[in-house]
């Protein structure tokens, strides 16, 4: 659908009204930015120079002329100084004490203020022939290989000059991947549908999409696409309406791990249920490497793409979450009580709450719905308690009406309360709404709102921020918005995550909240997404990711190493990358 379009023109005209009605007659009096018209600019919070489009689609990355680059933790370094060297394919017993393939969501923890800290690195796939060298797993120890190089690492790091980390020695480096021993916590702990016939220990992450960290400095990663590691031959399973709701289904699986391990054989009766303990956020303590992940269910089950934590009124901890598939929802857990309090009573301030997911109306208003089985219409959809409402929260926020939106991603808070979320695409949409404006959607977009009652309240007021499609031919040309972060000034990063416009690679751009400009601070290489983000206290250094670059084809390109034309050999690395400001300033000024 595009400009000249009734359908566009008539949805365009629409955005325009509602944007007038929440600023109270006028959107420009708001600070809010409307496609196709650009606004009196405010302060001048984006002033690097960016990289024109013409440069952002060679072989190697590019980067703002104002700002320097340098590679960290590629796929197969070892997790300390001294450990397992790459080599492809790797082997099980080095993959487990190496970092893992697919970098993606990250947080940075402090141990000696910006100059030395943990990095936990969510790995959220591989494609099977990269990480093998081969079409598919052909033995257990492929798969247990393969099982290794997903989940999450720990490392310790530290400045060794400007611009320049390193990895080094430490207590707390750790791999938690698909067979590390996990734990579940919250409502659905202890229900039935965690459990498996032969009692079998819950174990592993993957599929670690984006995350999130909490006030009292835990890592949060996020599982998303689950059901593609499970598998069955048709005659040995069929889904209910529950399980195909999230992809679950007869045949072989995407990675083929279920034909040797039959703990991903959805017709091994042994292990019912365990496709149920994926799809969760899982909390992991950085600094106690014995500690095992915690699966915290009161924050729901779906495909998460990552947890946006903030402390609302009363102390209380808000966490917003989106569901990454077409058509899913937005969803937001409040705590019960101040965080502080709550773990101060010896209880997780993440395992008792409200989840609750979101409606958007088309005057520019929205609602959270509490997700309940005290609610007739979720009881009518078969969900009997609060365990079953957890479990299969997808079925329980179509009961309660939130809407469908255009693959919900990554959510962040800005400094003044605003909510930004990203919706990366949607091609099967048929007919736009006003919070999802194009049908079909192929480039997505950036909606953002604000709760009532500093983040706990169950009603919002929302716009549209970016519409991808209206930057297409300009020098702010982007595609599929993924990864978002809002930092203390108002900047909002945006990474995007797939097929970009005019020639260009995957890329890192930053937005002026105030007027919604766009400047390109950093693109990546052929067939690689920009994702993850983390910074260090003082923001003169940023971390963010290179993921399947090349989607592991090395005649596409050999990143992290440099060749002016890919040499069809040298295997491409997912790795971190770290960016700086040549004058030392605050990265994204």
């Amino acid at each position: 659908m595009r400009r000249g379009d009734p359908a566009h023109d008539r949805t365009f005209r629409a955005v325009v009204s509602r944007r007038a009605v929440l600023a109270g007659g006028g959107a420009a009096a708001a600070g809010l930015f409307v496609p196709g018209r650009r606004q009196a600019r405010g302060a001048a919070a984006v002033g690097f120079r960016p990289v024109p489009v013409a440069e952002g689609g060679g072989p190697n990355p590019a980067i703002s002329p104002d700002y320097r680059y340098s590679v960290l933790i590629p796929w197969g370094e070892p997790l300390v100084p001294g450990g397992p060297a790459f080599r492809h394919p790797p082997n099980a017993a080095d993959q487990a004490r190496q970092i893992g393939i697919g970098h993606d969501g990250m947080a940075f923890f402090p141990v000696d203020g910006s100059r030395r800290g943990l990095l936990a690195v969510n790995h959220e796939f591989g494609f099977t022939a990269h990480v093998l060298g081969k079409p598919a797993p052909e033995s257990l120890d492929d798969v247990r290989a393969a099982q290794h190089a997903v989940g999450v690492s720990v490392v310790e790091i530290e400045e060794a000059a400007f611009g320049r980390w390193r990895t080094v020695d430490s207590r707390f480096a750790r791999r938690v991947h698909a067979g590390t021993p996990v734990a579940f916590a919250g409502p659905a702990a202890a229900g039935p549908w965690l459990a498996t016939p032969a009692g079998n220990p819950a174990a592993g992450t993957f599929n670690d999409c984006a995350s999130g960290f909490t006030p009292w400095r835990t890592y949060l990663t996020c599982e998303e696409n689950f059901n593609l590691y499970f598998g069955a031959a048709a005659d040995a399973f069929a889904p209910d309406e529950k399980q195909a709701l999230y992809g679950l289904h007869a045949g072989p699986s995407y990675f083929g791990w279920e034909a040797f391990d039959r703990r991903f054989d959805l017709g091994a009766r042994e292990y019912a249920n365990e496709a149920n303990r994926f799809g969760w956020v899982v909390e992991i303590d950085p600094f106690d490497p014995a500690h095992t992940p915690v699966k915290r269910t009161a924050l729901g089950r779906f495909k998460h793409e990552g947890a946006a934590v903030v402390v609302g009124r009363g102390g209380r901890v808000v966490v917003y979450m989106g569901d990454d598939e077409a058509f899913e929802h937005v969803y937001k857990f409040v705590s019960a009580d101040d965080w502080r309090a709550m773990l101060g009573r010896g209880e997780s301030p993440l395992d008792r709450g409200t989840l609750y997911a979101a409606r958007f109306h088309e005057d520019g208003s929205g609602e959270w719905h509490a997700l309940t089985a005290a609610d007739p219409a979720v009881r009518a959809r078969g969900l009997a308690d609060e365990a079953e409402v957890l479990t299969f929260a997808r079925l329980a926020a179509r009961a309660v009406g939130a809407t469908p939106m255009d693959r919900p991603e990554w959510t962040t808070v800005g400094p003044d309360g605003h909510v930004f979320l990203s919706l990366t695409n949607n091609r099967e949409r048929t007919a736009p709404d006003p919070a999802n404006p194009l049908a079909p959607n192929p480039d997505g977009h950036i909606v953002r709102w604000r709760d009532t009652d500093e983040h706990v309240g169950t009603a919002f007021s929302w716009d549209l921020f970016r519409v991808a499609e209206d930057t297409h031919g300009t020098e702010e040309s982007f595609s599929d918005p993924d990864g978002l972060w809002a930092d203390p000034d108002g900047r909002l990063f945006v990474e995007t995550d797939g097929s970009q416009k005019d020639g260009l690679n995957n890329q890192l751009l930053v937005a002026d909240t105030a007027t919604g400009a766009l400047r390109r601070l950093f693109t990546g290489v052929a067939g690689a997404e920009i994702t993850g983000i983390a910074t260090t206290p003082d923001r003169r250094t940023m971390f963010v990711n290179v993921q399947h670059p090349g989607n592991g084809d090395p005649a596409l390109t050999n990143f992290p190493v440099e060749t002016a034309v890919p040499d069809g050999a040298t295997v491409p690395r997912d790795a971190t990358v770290v960016i700086t400001r040549r004058d030392g300033g605050i990265v994204g000024s």
